[in-house]
C-alpha cells in the first residue's frame, strides 16, 4: 500500500518514516503503539472540528474518531493533470496551479448574486478566475496565496475567463486535499459538504494506526490483504484505483466474514440447546404417496426429499427453507413432509398467509391425503365460532392429523396433542412473532417441532446465505416435464382491441383467463385500474357474454370461496381479481393472464402472477398493459417479458429495490452493511461463508485460539443486535 505526498508523488508505506511529518496524509501503522481507546474520542477532539461540524457529522451517524475513519468514500474522482495557463484551450476543463495577483468583488444585476474576480497567473500567462456567491474568499485572497483551481476556460466577447468549480489554497504545511490525486467522494447530507468531510478525515488520518485488525495474520497473508489500518487509509487516500479497489475488497470481506461467523455461531448455539423428536425412516404413508402420484417427481424434488428425511432423522429440530420457481413442485414436497409426521402417529400443520391460499391448500391436500384416510381439517378466522371451537378441541384431543389454516392457527386457545412438524407457506408474509408462534416449544417436554419454511419467490443466493444463513436451504431448481414457458408481451393502448379479441378466442375454445388489477377500488391519486371497475366494464364490454367472477381480499369468506370454487370447477370463464391470487392457485385450464397497471407490481410479484397460467398442456399467454410508463419502467417490464427465469428476475428485483434492511423491517433501499454489497460482492460472500465455516469448526474442537477468539468477539460486537433481531425472525 502507499500514501500520497504533497507534491503528488506516492510512496510505499514502508518508506514513510523518512518523510517530514507535515508532508504525510497517512502514517505507517506496524511500528506504532496501538491504543484503540483513542478511536472512541469524540470527533470534536480533532483539529478544526467545531460544534457545528460535530452536529452535522452526528447526522451521518458519526460521533467518534473511529466512526469517522470508517466512513468510506463510495468513489474517487480521477486524478487531475496540472496545466499551464498559456496552454489551456477555450471550453477545456483543466486544473491550474497559480498565484493570486489581485481580486475584487462586484455585484450583478441579479438579486443576491455576487461575483468574485481574481487575476491569477503562472510562468506562462494570466487569466481572470471567477467564483459565484463566495464573497468570503476575498479576505483570504488578499494575501496573494498560491492556489489550485479546477474549472473551465470560457471565452466571451474576445476575453477569456476561468470559471472555477473547485479551488484549494496551498500552504507549506498541507498538501492538496481536494484537487490533486484521486479525490475521494463521500456519502454526505444536505448541510454537510463532502469538502468538510474530506478535510476532517485528513485530520483523523494519523489515528488510523490505532485500528485493531480482527483478521488472523495467516488469513491476511493467504488472501494477500493489507492490514486493516492500511486498508482504511488506502480507501481514503489511494495511489491508484486498483489500490482503492483492493482496500475496499479487504474491508468488505471482513464485514461479510463477521456477518457469517455471527450467523453460523447463532445456528450452532440453537442446535446445541433445542431438541426435537427424531422421526423414524419413511414408512407406508409416505411411500404410498410417492408411488401414487400421477406424475414422476423431478430429480430436484427427490433431492430435496432426501435432505428433509436426513433432517427429520435427527433429534435437532429441522429448520429448512424450501424455495423455488413458480410451478417447481413445492406443494408436493410439503405434502410428503406432513405425511412423515402423521405416519409416526403425530400431528402436522400447514400455515398460509391468506384464506384464499389456505382454502386452495385444503382443497388439494384433503383430496390427496384423504385417500390414505388422513384426517385433514381447515381452521381460519372467518369460520363460525362454534366450528373453530370444535376444530380446536379435536386438535387437542389428537382427532386431527393435519390442520391447514391461516393466522387462526396461532391464536390463543389452539393446542396440539402432538405437533411434530410445521410447514409455513410464503413465510416472508408473516411477522416475526407469527412465525415464532407456530413453532413454539412444547413447554411440557421442552421439544420443538421440525419446521419447513416455503417461499414461491426465488431468493437470490446472496440473500439466502445472509438473511436465512441460520437455515438449511433447499432449492427446487428444476421444472416438471411438460411445463411450457408462458409467452409474455407488453400491450399498449392501440393494441388492446386485438388483445381482447385474442382473449375471447381463447375463451371460445373452452379455456379460462385471469384479469388482475392492482387495486380493489379506483383511485384518483394513483390513476390505475381497480378490480371492481374492470369487472363491470369487461362484463358490459370486451368480455360480454362470458361468465365473469370477481375476487378480492375484502369480500366475505363465503363469496371468496364460492368464486374460487366456481373458477376451479370451470363454471366461470374469467376471474377478475387483485393480487390475492398471486400464489397457490392451480387451474390447469387457465391459459391467459392479463395484468392491468403492470407498473405497480414488482418483478417477483409479476412472476408469481404469471405463474398462475401455463400449468396445463396448452400454450399460455401473459399480457402486461402499459399505461404511458417512462423508460425505466418500460425497461423493467421488457426484462420481465423476455425471461421466465424466476431467479434471474429476483436478482433484477433486488438490484432495483436495493438490499433493504437485512435484519429489520425496511425491505428496500440502503442496507445494514457499511462496506459490502450483496449486489456486487456475491463471490466474496461465498468465500466469507466458507472461511467462517472453517473457523467455527476449529472452535467446535473446544480449543479457541487467540486469533479465532478475536474474530468471534468482533463478529459479536458488530452484529450482536442484528442477530438478536434474527433470533425473533
Amino acid at each position: 500500500m502507499s500514501a500520497p505526498a504533497r507534491d503528488g508523488a506516492y510512496y510505499p508505506l514502508g518508506s514513510l518514516s523518512a518523510l517530514d511529518p507535515r508532508e504525510l496524509r497517512c502514517v505507517q501503522t506496524s511500528k506504532e503503539t496501538v491504543d484503540p481507546g483513542r478511536l472512541t474520542r469524540p470527533v470534536s477532539s480533532l483539529r478544526g472540528v467545531g460544534r457545528t461540524t460535530e452536529r452535522k457529522l452526528h447526522g451521518l451517524g458519526i460521533d467518534t474518531v473511529g466512526e469517522l475513519l470508517l466512513h468510506l468514500p463510495f468513489r474517487h474522482e480521477p486524478p487531475s493533470r496540472i496545466a499551464c495557463v498559456g496552454a489551456v484551450c477555450s471550453g477545456e476543463e483543466a486544473t491550474l496551479r497559480v498565484r493570486i495577483q489581485s481580486c475584487a468583488l462586484r455585484e450583478t444585476s441579479r438579486r443576491r448574486v455576487k461575483v468574485l474576480e481574481a487575476l491569477v497567473s503562472d510562468d506562462t500567462g494570466s487569466v481572470i478566475a471567477i467564483w459565484y456567491n463566495q464573497p468570503y474568499l476575498e479576505a483570504a485572497f488578499r494575501e496573494r496565496p498560491e492556489v489550485l483551481l479546477k474549472g473551465v476556460l470560457m471565452r466571451r466577447r474576445g476575453a477569456s475567463t476561468f470559471l472555477v468549480k473547485r479551488h484549494e489554497i496551498l500552504t507549506e504545511a498541507q498538501e492538496s486535499v481536494h484537487i490533486l490525486g484521486l479525490v475521494p467522494v463521500y456519502p454526505s447530507t444536505a448541510d454537510l459538504s463532502v469538502r468538510i468531510i474530506r478535510t476532517v478525515l485528513h485530520s483523523a488520518a494519523r489515528e488510523a494506526r490505532h485500528i485493531v485488525d480482527p483478521l488472523p495474520a495467516e488469513m491476511l497473508a493467504r488472501r494477500r490483504y493489507p492490514a486493516k489500518p492500511d486498508a482504511v487509509l488506502s480507501s481514503h487516500f489511494p495511489a491508484s484505483l486498483w489500490e482503492a479497489g483492493k482496500a475496499r475488497e479487504r474491508l468488505a470481506f471482513e464485514e461479510l466474514l463477521m456477518l457469517q461467523v455471527a450467523v453460523l455461531e447463532k445456528r450452532q448455539s440453537q442446535g446445541a440447546r433445542r431438541r426435537a423428536r427424531a422421526l423414524a425412516s419413511p414408512a407406508t404413508l409416505a411411500g404410498t404417496f410417492l408411488r401414487g402420484l400421477s406424475y414422476t417427481p423431478t430429480d430436484a424434488q427427490y433431492r430435496v426429499i432426501a435432505e428433509i428425511d436426513q433432517d427429520l432423522g435427527r433429534d435437532v429440530p429441522m429448520r429448512r427453507l424450501l424455495h423455488g420457481d413458480v410451478g417447481s413442485g413445492k406443494t408436493m414436497v410439503a405434502a410428503y413432509c406432513l405425511l412423515r409426521a402423521v405416519e409416526q402417529g403425530a400431528q402436522a400443520a400447514l400455515m398460509a398467509p391468506t384464506e384464499v391460499l389456505a382454502d386452495q391448500h385444503f382443497l388439494g391436500l384433503s383430496e390427496e391425503l384423504g385417500r390414505q384416510e388422513v384426517r385433514v381439517r381447515l381452521l381460519k378466522g372467518s369460520q363460525p365460532a362454534r366450528e373453530r371451537r370444535a376444530i380446536r378441541g379435536a386438535l387437542e384431543a389428537g382427532e386431527v392429523d393435519v390442520v391447514i389454516g391461516t393466522h387462526a392457527l396461532i391464536q390463543e386457545g389452539v393446542r396440539f396433542h402432538d405437533l411434530r412438524l410445521a410447514v409455513v407457506d410464503e413465510q416472508h408474509r408473516f411477522g416475526v412473532r407469527q412465525r415464532d408462534a407456530i413453532v413454539a416449544v412444547d413447554e411440557a417436554e421442552g421439544l420443538w417441532p421440525h419446521t419447513l419454511h416455503m417461499s414461491a419467490t426465488p431468493i437470490p443466493r446472496t440473500l439466502g446465505l445472509t438473511l436465512y444463513g441460520d437455515l438449511d436451504i433447499s432449492v427446487l431448481d428444476e421444472m416438471p416435464p411438460g411445463r411450457r414457458p408462458v409467452r409474455t408481451r407488453l400491450v399498449f393502448a392501440d393494441s388492446r382491441p386485438r388483445m381482447w379479441a385474442f382473449v375471447r378466442s381463447e375463451l371460445a375454445k373452452g379455456r379460462q383467463a385471469y384479469v388482475v388489477c392492482p387495486l380493489i377500488e379506483e383511485s384518483e391519486v394513483l390513476q390505475t385500474a381497480s378490480a371492481r371497475r374492470a369487472y363491470e366494464e369487461l362484463a358490459a364490454g370486451d368480455l360480454n357474454g362470458f361468465r365473469l367472477r370477481l375476487l378480492h381480499g375484502q369480500l366475505p369468506s363465503a363469496e371468496k370461496a364460492a368464486a374460487m370454487a366456481a373458477y376451479a370447477a370451470g363454471d366461470a370463464d374469467v376471474l377478475v381479481s387483485t393480487s390475492v391470487i398471486e400464489v397457490g392457485i392451480d387451474v390447469p385450464n387457465a391459459t391467459v393472464m392479463v395484468i392491468m397497471g403492470a407498473r405497480r407490481f414488482g418483478l417477483s410479484q409479476l412472476h408469481q402472477l404469471r405463474g398462475r397460467v401455463g400449468r396445463g398442456a396448452a400454450e399460455s399467454h401473459c399480457f402486461l398493459l402499459a399505461e404511458g410508463e417512462d423508460d425505466a419502467v418500460l425497461e423493467r417490464l421488457a426484462l420481465f417479458a423476455r425471461t421466465n427465469d424466476g431467479f434471474e428476475l429476483a436478482e433484477a428485483d433486488l438490484l432495483a429495490r436495493g438490499e433493504g434492511q437485512l435484519f429489520g423491517e425496511r425491505q428496500s433501499g440502503l442496507g445494514d452493511l457499511e462496506v459490502a454489497s450483496l449486489l456486487r460482492d456475491r463471490k466474496l460472500l461465498e468465500e466469507a461463508r466458507a472461511e467462517a465455516g472453517t473457523l467455527l469448526r476449529e472452535a467446535g474442537t473446544g480449543v479457541l485460539s487467540p486469533p479465532l477468539r478475536e474474530v468471534v468477539e468482533a463478529a459479536r460486537a458488530r452484529f450482536a443486535q442484528k442477530i438478536a433481531w434474527m433470533e425473533r425472525a
